[in-house]
């Protein structure tokens, strides 16, 4: 009876499971797969790709992409525009909502404000980052720049529509902003740690500034970069611990607080586990545990925990985060251990004809000492609870879904 009973929750279970991974993969998206049926877009398609737009597309939900065609985009790089300028004014033309055909043609009172990815990125000076949707008579609608009355590119038609997800639509031209046009920066010439000194790193920033590891960030910053500040009271307060370091053990706890990669904030919260550092070099792994609960990501060596507090710079290949504590690897630091609980006050002398208490213990049963492992502090950190050696924490999750669903499978099958 239990068995015909627990065959058919099995198969429940298990109709759910498939269903949500389905259901997961629907709700996906890629941007440059969705062009690629569209020959006549193919240069606004690399173009995503090449200023590293698409992915940051694909990671959003919600979200509106006005295309243009080859011939629009022939005249966007005629202006011979630097990539970084490319990809400013591509990002004026993604629209942070969804607009669908239908809902092009039901805007309320006629008219739309629509904040794009270029304001996201925090680089738009002002609202100059907004983008008007006006439905206008005889059915068209145009679209124009908020800081501008007029109306820079009709709407054409509806590419590919993905409800409530993607919607890709074609614009008639590039809506011409010279604020998304203006020269930027490469990464190269970025000024991180002005930005860090800018924004409450002052300290780490000037130390940082003062040592050869400046250089390895800079180079760094081209091909992909995140950086980890310590805020100015936090990293000012570990300064005489930092100066009784040698030359290289300086410069290896500052690269510390350095990835090889570009990490968004929604990456560090979903890419979970083992991460390399600036500092690692064969043996000397420097590595640390990227860890998130909820929106709160930390960050966990084998001597300290970290918190991610603020984020200064986001906007690929280079990404700068503030957090609460320095970032100390045990490549150069002992784990620190909790100071020990305060003595319990002495007990006040008796009298000398008051009676004793009687002791409840049993007579064979011994005092714990302080030295006994129940007192002692764990040898564990936050990283060796969370991972093992190779960083498979996550995978250890996974073995048991795995073994979950084939043991439903095989019920299935009695």
């Amino acid at each position: 009876m239990l068995q015909q009973l627990s065959r058919p929750a099995a198969a429940g279970t298990l109709v759910l499971a498939v269903l949500f991974l389905v259901i997961s993969d629907v709700t996906a998206h890629n941007i440059t797969h969705l062009l690629e049926k569209h020959p006549e877009f193919s240069t606004f398609n690399h173009y995503l790709t090449a200023t590293h737009l698409a992915p940051e597309i694909n990671r959003r939900t919600t979200i509106t992409v006005c295309v243009v065609d080859n011939s629009a985009m022939s005249e966007l790089l005629a202006k011979h525009l630097s990539i970084y300028s490319v990809k400013n004014t591509l990002s004026l033309h993604v629209l942070l909502d969804y607009f669908g055909a239908k809902k092009l043609h039901q805007i309320t009172n006629g008219t739309a404000l629509a904040a794009t990815m270029f304001q996201a990125t925090g680089s738009a000076p002002g609202s100059s980052g907004f983008v008007n949707i006006t439905d206008l008579k005889g059915g068209k609608v145009g679209f124009g720049l908020q800081d501008s009355d007029d109306i820079d590119a009709m709407f054409v038609k509806s590419v590919e529509e993905v409800p409530y997800n993607i919607s890709v639509i074609q614009i008639s031209k590039i809506l011409p902003s010279q604020v998304a046009e203006a020269p930027t920066p490469s990464p190269s010439e970025m000024n991180l740690t002005g930005i860090m000194s800018a924004h409450g790193c002052k300290v780490f920033a000037e130390t940082l500034e003062a040592s050869d590891a400046a250089k390895t960030f800079q180079e760094n910053a081209i091909g992909g970069l995140t950086v980890f500040c310590p805020l100015d009271d936090v990293f000012k307060a570990f300064l005489p611990k930092f100066k009784n370091l040698t030359d290289a053990g300086k410069i290896s706890l500052l690269e510390y607080h350095g990835l090889p990669v570009y990490n968004s904030m929604s990456m560090l919260k979903s890419n979970n586990g083992i991460t390399n550092t600036l500092a690692t070099d064969g043996a000397n792994k420097f590595d640390f545990v990227v860890q998130n609960d909820g929106e709160v990501v930390t960050l966990q060596t084998k001597v300290v925990t970290a918190k991610v507090t603020g984020t200064l710079l986001d906007e690929q290949p280079v990404a700068i985060y503030t957090i609460d504590k320095v970032l100390k690897p045990r490549e150069l630091f002992k784990k620190e251990i909790p100071a020990p609980a305060p003595a319990p006050a002495p007990e006040t002398e008796k009298p000398a004809d008051a009676p004793k208490a009687h002791s409840r213990r049993h007579k064979g049963a011994a005092t714990p000492s302080a030295d006994s492992p129940a007192d002692s502090p764990s040898d564990e950190d936050p990283a060796d609870q969370t991972t093992d050696g190779n960083g498979t924490v996550r995978l250890d999750g996974w073995r048991f879904v795995s073994a979950g669903i084939s043991g439903l499978a095989a019920l299935l099958l009695l």
